[in-house]
C-alpha cells in the first residue's frame, strides 16, 4: 500500500471540500434561478388571466423554494401569495384561504418582513374579501396594501397603483362611482407618467431637440426598462380601465383619451409598432375634439418618435 504523504493529504482534504462547496453553490444557484423563472411565468400567468396555468408555475417555485429554503422562510410567500391570487381568479377561495393563511403564519413569525411582502399579502386578502363580497373587510386591506406599498415606493409608483386600482374595482361593485372613477384616473395617471419618463430616457439618444421634447417638465435619467410582469399588469389594468370608460353610460373623452395615449406609449416601448400607432391615432383623433390641445400636443409627438423607430428598425 503506498504511503501518502501528510500534506499531500491535507491538500486533497481542502480539494475535495472546495469542489464540494462550489458543486454545492453551483446547485443552489440553479435552484434559485428555477425559483425565479417558475415564479416569474406564474405572475405572468395571472396578469393575463391565465389562473389555471399560473397554478402549476407557482407550485413548482414553492416546491423549488422549500427545497432550497426550508418550510418556514420568507422566500415561499412570494409562492403562496401567486397561488392564492389565481385561486382567487378560479373562484376556489376555500384553497386560496389556506394559501393566504399560510403566507400569513410565515410574515407574522418574521419581525423584519419588507413594507413590500406586507403591502402584497394586504392586497391578495383584499382580493379574497373582494371576491367573497365582504367589501368592507377588502377595502380595509386595500388600504393598508397602499400604505404599505407607499411606504416602501411612494405613492405615486407603479408598484402602489395595483392596489388603487384593485380599491376602484370594489368601489365600482358597490356602484360608487365617483371614488371608483378618481381611482382610476390615479392608476391611469401613474402608468401615464411612467411610460412618459421611460419615453423621455429613450429619447435622449436622439439628435432631434423636437423629439426629446416628450415631456415639458424635467425627470432624473434612472428609470429601469419595463420587465416582463409590469408590461402584462400595466396591459391588463390599462385596458380593463379602457373597457370601463368606454362602456361608461356618461361618456368622458380626456379620460378615455389619455389611457389609449398611455396603452400606445406602452406598445410602443414593447417594440410592437403598429399597435402603438394604431392607439396613438385613436388617441389624437378624441384630443382633436377636446378644447384643450396640449394631451393633442404629446400624442403628435408619440407619433412621430413611432414613425422614426418604424423607419430604422426596418
Amino acid at each position: 500500500m503506498p504511503i501518502v504523504d501528510s500534506n499531500t493529504y491535507i491538500i486533497s482534504i481542502f480539494q475535495f471540500r472546495k469542489e464540494r462547496k462550489h458543486g454545492m453553490e453551483q446547485l443552489l444557484h440553479r435552484q434559485k434561478h428555477l425559483i425565479d423563472l417558475t415564479h416569474k411565468v406564474a405572475q405572468k400567468f395571472v396578469f393575463e388571466g391565465k389562473h389555471d396555468e399560473a397554478i402549476p408555475a407557482a407550485l413548482h417555485s414553492l416546491r423549488f423554494s422549500i427545497d432550497t429554503c426550508g418550510p418556514d422562510s420568507m422566500e415561499l410567500v412570494p409562492a403562496y401569495l401567486i397561488l392564492a391570487e389565481a385561486s382567487t381568479g378560479l373562484g376556489h377561495l376555500t384553497q386560496a384561504e389556506e394559501y393566504l393563511s399560510q403566507a400569513q403564519w410565515i410574515v407574522l413569525k418574521t419581525s423584519d418582513c419588507s413594507n413590500d411582502i406586507q403591502s402584497k399579502l394586504h392586497r391578495n386578502l383584499g382580493l379574497l374579501y373582494a371576491a367573497k363580497g365582504h367589501f368592507e373587510e377588502s377595502l380595509y386591506h386595500l388600504a393598508t396594501d397602499i400604505y404599505l406599498a407607499s411606504c416602501a415606493f411612494g405613492t405615486h409608483d407603479i408598484s402602489t397603483s395595483g392596489g388603487y386600482f384593485h380599491m376602484a374595482n370594489v368601489f365600482f361593485r358597490q356602484n360608487k362611482m365617483d371614488i371608483a372613477d378618481s381611482l382610476y384616473t390615479e392608476v391611469t395617471d401613474i402608468w401615464h407618467a411612467h411610460f412618459s419618463r421611460l419615453i423621455q430616457v429613450q429619447s435622449q439618444t436622439l439628435t432631434s431637440p423636437a423629439e426629446i421634447n416628450i415631456l415639458s417638465e424635467e425627470v432624473e435619467i434612472s428609470e429601469e426598462p419595463l420587465n416582463e410582469d409590469q408590461q402584462a399588469e400595466a396591459s391588463q389594468v390599462l385596458n380593463a380601465i379602457l373597457d370601463i370608460r368606454e362602456q361608461a353610460p356618461k361618456q368622458q373623452p380626456a379620460k378615455t383619451a389619455r389611457v389609449v395615449h398611455a396603452l400606445a406609449m406602452l406598445h410602443y416601448l414593447i417594440l410592437d409598432l403598429p399597435k402603438a400607432h394604431e392607439l396613438g391615432m385613436k388617441a389624437f383623433l378624441i384630443t382633436k375634439q377636446l378644447p384643450n390641445q396640449d394631451a393633442s400636443e404629446a400624442i403628435h409627438r408619440l407619433l412621430k418618435l413611432i414613425k422614426s423607430k418604424s423607419f430604422y428598425t426596418k
